[in-house]
């Protein structure tokens, strides 16, 4: 089993509330990828968009993500991770890649402000679009899938920490 675990999903799919939350549960560090870029840029999310695009954003959060270095963490990146391939490989390499699967209803009823958030849109591209994008790439990527719903953060967390004992005690057991 792999010493960290990282949260994928869409924009306001709960990689940051469950991710604290499992980290608490777990005695784990918990780490929030958008304020790792933020601090190593100096800027917010939506200045670097700003100022450098959609694809300049993406290969400073895959470049950052790409470099991280943790132990016992449960790692929160944004929503466009998958977009970079070597980061995506990292992160498999030392964690257990849980995908926060969410309806695209809920997405769009949960997210709000996307400019506000940081979210990566790429001009004249819906919410949809970037939804019907990303998901098969979250699918690829995920070691385990939990569908976040109508659960609440809590239960999903509970559902989370016995999927990932199992796995676990099944690593052991293969040894």
């Amino acid at each position: 089993m792999k010493s960290n675990i990282t949260l994928i999903g869409m924009p306001a799919s709960g990689k940051s509330t469950v991710g604290v939350l499992l980290a608490k549960r777990m005695g784990y560090s918990f780490v929030d990828v958008d304020i790792v870029i933020q601090e190593k840029t100096g800027k917010l999310l939506k200045e670097i968009i700003a100022e450098q695009g959609t694809d300049g954003f993406i290969r400073v959060e895959e470049q950052i993500n790409r470099e991280l270095d943790v132990r016992r963490s449960v790692i929160a990146p944004g929503g466009s991770v998958i977009y970079g391939e070597s980061a995506m490989e990292h992160l498999k390499e030392i964690s257990t890649i849980v995908y926060l699967k969410l309806s695209y209803q809920s997405v769009k009823r949960r997210l709000g402000n996307l400019t506000d958030r940081g979210v990566a849109l790429k001009d004249g591209m819906t919410l949809r679009d970037l939804y019907n994008e990303r998901v098969p790439l979250y699918e690829k990527y995920a070691d385990i899938t939990v569908e976040e719903g109508k659960k609440g953060p809590g239960a999903t967390v509970d559902e989370l920490r016995e999927l990932l004992e199992g796995m676990m005690e099944r690593g052991l057991q293969e040894r």
